[in-house]
């Protein structure tokens, strides 16, 4: 595998069983790579299977058949407990829903993922203040997430994801409660976060909008890869030419 690739997907097939005789097939039999350091979004409507998609991408779930390489990582045939570890170390999740803990202050949402890490209580609040700084909410840090408006929830979404610096940040709709000011704002700040951390960023999404942000638009329908459109005549032109990519 080149070693460009930090993700590396072949022949990936994802059944459900729901009784006897009756599978359903959801995820048929994808090739997907994708570069280090690439912006790219997975675009499809409402049982296109991106959801199950991103749910094998991000460790939640495993393929029926295939084989995963994640950062150089075979994971296909771990156990829950490495996969979990895996997505702690390699992984941050964007939600939908946000997914902050209620009863925690902002900067005690961040700190959460490098607790279950071992990092020292010192080194996590420094952490999460310096990310809460990155998101532009640095004097929000106190508050509990009923005090912050649905733009500086995902805000602090977002820090969190970046917690234990991981490779890759996976969001999943993450504007999809948002209004579309706010949810423009926040892709500025993935933009952000890309040109400044350098992170391999997948963007789930059925906002075709949102999707032409990103540098490579990757289509799903009804479990397939239907086609892929690179949004940049540079990045076109590397990847035409192989300049080290692994396509």
């Amino acid at each position: 595998m080149n070693r460009e690739c930090i993700i590396e997907m072949k022949g990936i097939v994802k059944d459900f069983f729901i009784g006897t005789d009756h599978e359903l097939h959801i995820i048929k039999n994808i090739d997907l790579k994708i570069i280090k350091g690439e912006f790219v979004s997975v675009i499809g409507i409402s049982g296109s299977g991106k959801t199950t998609l991103m749910n094998i991408i991000g460790a939640l779930d495993r393929p029926t058949a295939g084989t995963y390489v994640l950062d150089g990582i075979p994971i296909s045939d771990m156990s829950d407990n490495e996969l979990s570890d895996i997505r702690n170390r390699k992984i941050g999740f964007v939600f939908q829903t946000f997914n902050l803990i209620p009863r925690n202050t902002a900067l005690k949402n961040i700190e959460l993922p490098m607790l279950y890490a071992g990092m020292d209580k010192k080194k996590r609040t420094e952490r999460a203040r310096e990310l809460l700084d990155l998101v532009g909410i640095g004097d929000r840090m106190d508050h509990m997430p009923s005090e912050l408006s649905g733009g500086e929830k995902q805000r602090v979404a977002i820090a969190r994801a970046l917690a234990n610096d991981p490779a890759i940040i996976l969001a999943d709709e993450p504007t999809g409660s948002l209004d579309s000011q706010t949810g423009h704002l926040v892709m500025d700040l993935f933009h952000k976060i890309h040109k400044a951390e350098g992170k391999t960023i997948i963007l789930i999404t059925h906002n075709k909008d949102l999707a032409a942000e990103t540098q490579r638009i990757i289509s799903l329908k009804d479990g397939v890869i239907t086609g892929m459109k690179c949004n940049t005549a540079g990045y076109e032109r590397k990847m035409a030419e192989g300049e080290g990519l692994c396509f």
